[in-house]
């Protein structure tokens, strides 16, 4: 008898299987979001949630040089870190306030799914129930403004990907309800940003908040790579990175 047990890949001499699934007769079958299910699930996961994890994916490769994260790792490198180290940095500032508003809003959103079934209340009373209760809490919602953005293309395009692909649930829709409240009840916007959005899409897969954050730091290890090698081959090394002192000078917009 074991010491311990594992239900995820077994390894057999000449032969690999994930969740009892030869690994050789997935690779180049499906795709890496649809291989990251089956990891984390255990089974493989229909067409249509496939291309919407592959979505949530793409939307958060990547957010330029100013993210605390990618700080982290550029600073690592100008001080002569080497790769794993400066990914390590960014890694480990994927925290509370960066990146972890997917897990918050998740939390938000289920507890408030609880309150709706509890009080039987209507999707915008909830909506509302909650912007009121986070006003007389003096608590930041979750999942939603941009420091960057009034309006995020990829929060546009994560919804739109969602109802056409059947996920546009009642997570998504206690989130709309919850910033038209807000709109409502403040008098002026509060949309729901990339992060958010991702939140509600994770509900209404089934994934546990928990694994929200882990999205985010999976999503931007190419963005984070991308620009470590970039700082390593461009910049000098202790250089003061001031993050509002930079310019773009990459390929102009294509189609």
């Amino acid at each position: 008898m074991s010491e311990w047990k594992t239900a995820i890949t077994k390894i057999e001499p000449n032969k690999i299987t994930v969740h009892g699934y030869p690994i050789d007769k997935l690779m180049g079958k499906i795709s890496y979001a649809e291989g990251l299910y089956l990891i984390l699930k255990g089974e493989l996961p229909p067409p249509n949630l496939g291309k919407l994890m592959d979505t949530i994916l793409v939307s958060s490769m990547d957010h330029g040089v100013t993210p605390p994260s990618t700080l982290a790792a550029l600073t690592c490198v100008s001080t002569g870190g080497n790769l794993n180290q400066a990914l390590a940095c960014g890694i480990l500032s994927i925290n509370q306030h960066h990146g972890g508003a997917i897990q918050n809003t998740q939390i938000m959103l289920i507890d408030a799914m609880k309150l709706k079934e509890q009080e039987g209340l209507t999707i915008e009373e909830t909506g509302k129930k909650v912007v009121e209760n986070a006003e007389k809490a003096k608590k930041r919602l979750p999942g939603m403004g941009h420091r960057v953005h009034t309006k995020d293309p990829r929060t546009a395009k994560l919804l739109e990907t969602a109802q056409e692909l059947g996920f546009y649930g009642e997570y998504v829709q206690l989130l709309k309800s919850i910033e038209k409240a807000f709109a409502d009840i403040k008098g002026k916007p509060l949309p729901i940003n990339v992060d958010g959005a991702i939140a509600g899409l994770l509900c209404e897969m089934g994934f546990e908040p928990e694994l929200g954050n882990a999205f985010f730091m999976i999503a931007r290890m190419p963005g984070l790579l991308a620009h470590i090698r970039e700082e390593r081959e461009r910049q000098k090394p202790m250089r003061q990175i001031n993050p509002k002192d930079y310019e773009y000078d990459g390929i102009e917009e294509r189609g």
